[in-house]
């Protein structure tokens, strides 16, 4: 027999051996010390339970016919009162009726009398594999959990700020919803009013929050693939499915589908939504049956949807089937009393991505941030005050840190993030030669693009956050 081969790599586990027969015994611990595991033998099953309270083990090898307790009683009992312990039964070729009654009240595995060293052994590592998936297992779902509960700590109730009368309605339909996890929702608001931010609160907040989340941007997603996106595809379904494809659907099964601007969805989808909705079967294109569901959907729209279903463009029926509850989040210039309280939020969520202090703002820059109209709401907040703390470099905010728009200077930055070439064109002309210098400039163009969004910024030039932070970092104030 080779040691190498047959060691299970589990130098600790720890065996106990129940038989009435003494020599089976002392068979069963030789064959068990081979395999450098640590036995301990027993010709009662009583002493063998009544030792697991002081010695636990992780395996209990046992007969099942023994006068006294026998090891069907032994398997009741550790089951019972140590079910982490893995018990293997054995049994002669008369017994197997009782083997097979054995593992229905949860032994792991059982082998035959006479013992053979071969087959015990490949026994006790198969329950050594078992036991090492199930601790890994274990350790995932810990991981998962805690995922989850921090997920949940950061999109939660808490994500919302503000005392005004608005977020404050905002905040209660958020708690009814958590409760009611199969309501379909509709979420309504300007563009950067925090429409996600509410469905991600639903979600973390409810039962469905160790499930995934998965948003959709329905303005971002071509016609043509739509379908496919939303319900998956069957290889060979349309040129370019190479193998099959799982959908949005699909992905967030157990969970929440976050469609966002739900307004934009073209109409033959519409139609296919709302059948979904209506039956939870999902098909994917080229599928020739349905499988079933179990998704919340909760849609946005900054959109008017009673002037689209006016001129045709919704389905009257799909509306009120997304809208069994609708929450309006409000824009911020209805909620500026909140102005101080998401500024501080904000800087405190930045600096700490940045690795500083919080600086703070002096009373003239909110004076100054309280004053302004906020066509992009708390997004565009956040933003102004992103860009603020790069320039303060850690410094309290005074109002020549703050950079804001009036409307019609707004020049569709979206285009300039979505469009399809998101390169940053340079004037040759005004093309510096110094290194450093052109570096800078394509960092400052690239923020301007994003109108001061850092992310944004880094998506267009390829980089990670914390890079483009220190690259800004660089750059002298007289450039900035």
């Amino acid at each position: 027999m080779d040691k190498d081969t047959n060691t299970p790599d589990e130098h600790s586990v720890t065996v106990a051996v129940v038989d009435d027969n003494k020599r089976v015994v002392d068979t069963i611990t030789a064959f068990l010390n081979h395999i450098q595991c640590n036995v301990r033998g027993y010709t009662n099953a009583s002493a063998c339970l009544d030792d697991l309270a002081t010695h636990p083990s992780d395996i209990v090898v046992t007969d099942i016919r023994m006068p006294g307790m026998d090891g069907i009683s032994l398997l009741r009992k550790i089951k019972e009162t140590y079910p982490e312990t893995d018990v293997i039964t054995v049994s002669g070729n008369a017994e197997k009726s009782d083997a097979i009654h054995a593992l229905k009240l949860g032994a792991f595995d059982f082998f035959e009398k006479p013992v053979d060293g071969d087959e015990l052994i490949e026994t006790i590592k198969r329950t050594v594999r078992y036991r090492s998936l199930l601790r890994e297992r274990n350790q995932y779902a810990e991981q998962l959990s805690f995922l989850s509960r921090r997920e949940a700590r950061k999109w939660g109730i808490k994500a919302f700020v503000g005392k005004a009368p608005e977020i404050k309605k905002c905040i209660k339909e958020i708690r009814l919803l958590q409760r009611a996890d199969r309501t379909s929702v509709l979420v309504t608001g300007e563009s950067g009013t925090g429409k996600e931010l509410v469905a991600r609160a639903i979600h973390f907040g409810g039962p469905r929050s160790a499930r995934p989340f998965v948003p959709v941007n329905c303005s971002a997603v071509p016609k043509e693939l739509a379908e496919s996106t939303l319900f998956g595809h069957t290889r060979g379904s349309f040129t370019g499915a190479t193998a099959d494809r799982k959908g949005c659907f699909k992905m967030a099964d157990g969970g929440t589908l976050f469609l966002d601007e739900i307004g934009d969805m073209p109409a033959d989808m519409q139609t296919k939504l709302l059948r979904v909705l209506e039956d939870g079967i999902v098909t994917p294109v080229g599928g020739a049956s349905g499988s079933h569901v179990d998704v919340r959907v909760v849609a946005a729209t900054n959109a008017n949807l009673h002037a689209r279903i006016a001129s045709g463009s919704f389905r009257t029926d799909l509306y009120y089937r997304l809208g069994s509850f609708q929450i309006n989040v409000p824009p911020l210039r209805d909620r500026r009393e909140d102005i101080p309280q998401l500024a501080d939020h904000f800087l405190s969520t930045i600096s700490e991505e940045m690795g500083l202090p919080n600086p703070g703002v002096t009373p003239e820059t909110l004076s100054v941030l309280q004053n302004h109209g906020y066509p992009g709401n708390v997004r565009e907040l956040k933003n102004i005050l992103e860009r603020a703390l790069i320039e303060s470099g850690g410094r309290e905010i005074v109002p020549s840190h703050i950079h804001l728009q009036k409307v019609g200077e707004i020049a569709a930055p979206a285009a300039s993030l979505h469009a399809t070439d998101t390169s940053l064109k340079i004037d040759e002309a005004e093309t510096p030669l110094n290194l450093q210098q052109m570096e800078s400039m394509v960092v400052r163009r690239a923020m301007h693009a994003a109108d001061g969004n850092v992310s944004a910024a880094a998506r267009l030039l390829g980089i990670s956050r914390p890079k483009l932070y220190r690259k800004l970092a660089a750059i002298p104030d007289s450039q900035q």
